[in-house]
């Protein structure tokens, strides 16, 4: 009898270690395969917060389908104690594991509330916007211009809160002093910045940047970047471009950058003035004689004069042989590439043709027909 117990014994033990075994797998499964996610979603974990209440929280919001296995493969993980306060973006059918993996790695928020702070050629604009899962593309909730306007409520709000992220956008063609003259009305940052950087020295782009960042170690960044651009492009430039330093190269694509607001266009533009400086034609390009008026600090805001035109300043290019001795504004990464990369053409002359492009032409008659066009279209538009 005893021996038929010790076998029923065995038996059972075999039966629960399999079933047991099975639970495992199937636990692991859940954990491992994709979720029941039909939309991605942004989820929010404040400071403060526990493992437990995230589970719940994605449990209700249809992310999992088990709290309880989310929690056990967690803890299994070892990743209880890596929890981090933000909001995440939650892809549509992401598993347990991929979700753990998300809300503990650490960095920035990758959804919900962003304030861009834009630094402009002409304005300074602070955006207020939220991610939409849904699309992965933003809404705007707010805009403001900080020299001109109060700033709104939303603005105040998001402020407040922890999971906010915010980041300075710098666009191509803004001079140095523009660029420190507006972060000084970036209320997230501090400190001063000592000098102006060098006309060019900052990399136009995108920084994110955190509550308390000091404004002289984001001008580094800045700094820091466009250090790197320059030799990587400079490192590719063709043989034949009639630039000697990385520093003629800046300047010239400072010039382009000035001269063109439509990307297709920039290694034309890059040609005419590569083919006037082979040639030995004065470059004759209004942005220079601009920055000759203004030094960049500001917008001239009017036409230039005739006086201007004439009047020699080390960068007025109607009357100066070959390139200013520095930039005229801080270039893009493309107007680098096409300063040392211009399209082969014949162009000397390009004028604006009305669509915000230009036209361009390999001889003087084919300029002014051209320049007699624009003028047509300037005396409609004083008409309209």
């Amino acid at each position: 009898m005893w021996r038929h117990i010790a076998s029923n014994a065995v038996t059972f033990l075999i039966v629960a270690l399999f079933l047991l075994a099975g639970v495992i797998l199937w636990g692991q499964g859940q954990y491992r395969n994709a979720g029941p996610l039909e939309q991605a979603i942004c989820l929010k974990v404040d400071s403060g917060s526990t493992m437990s209440r995230v589970s719940n929280d994605l449990a209700e919001q249809g992310a999992v389908s088990s709290p309880s296995i989310f929690r056990i493969g967690v803890d299994y993980e070892e990743k209880t104690g890596d929890l981090k306060a933000g909001s995440f973006l939650v892809p549509e059918g992401a598993s347990m594991e991929e979700i753990a993996s998300i809300i503990t790695r650490g960095g920035a928020s990758t959804c919900g509330t962003e304030v861009v702070y834009r630094i402009g050629v002409t304005r300074a604009t602070v955006l207020v916007r939220q991610l939409d899962p849904a699309t992965n593309r933003f809404a705007e909730i707010a805009r403001f211009n900080p020299a001109e306007d109060a700033a709104p409520a939303e603005y105040d709000r998001v402020r407040s809160e922890s999971d906010t992220r915010y980041r300075i956008a710098l666009a191509e063609g803004v001079t140095s002093w523009q660029v420190i003259e507006e972060l000084k009305s970036v209320d997230v940052l501090e400190g001063e910045v000592a000098d102006v950087p060098s006309e060019g020295s900052l990399a136009p782009d995108s920084y994110e940047v955190r509550i308390g960042d000091t404004r002289s170690a984001l001008v580094e960044r800045m700094e820091a970047a466009q250090v790197s651009r320059i030799a990587e492009v400079w490192a590719s430039r063709r043989s034949d471009v009639p630039l000697e330093t990385p520093e003629e190269m800046l300047t010239l694509a400072s010039i382009i950058e000035k001269e063109t607001g439509v990307p297709e266009e920039r290694r034309q533009v890059a040609s005419v003035f590569t083919n006037r400086l082979n040639q030995g034609i004065r470059l004759q390009t209004d942005p220079t004689v601009i920055y000759g008026v203004t030094r960049g600090q500001g917008v001239l805001g009017r036409g230039l004069r005739q006086s201007e035109l004439r009047r020699e300043t080390p960068w007025n290019t109607y009357v100066i042989d070959g390139l200013p001795p520095t930039p005229i504004a801080n270039p893009g990464l493309a107007s680098l590439r096409a300063a040392v990369d211009p399209d082969n053409t014949d162009f000397i002359f390009f004028v604006a043709d009305g669509t915000g492009g230009h036209a361009f032409a390999e001889t003087l008659a084919e300029h002014n027909a051209n320049v007699a066009k624009w003028r047509q279209i300037e005396a409609e538009r004083a008409n309209n």
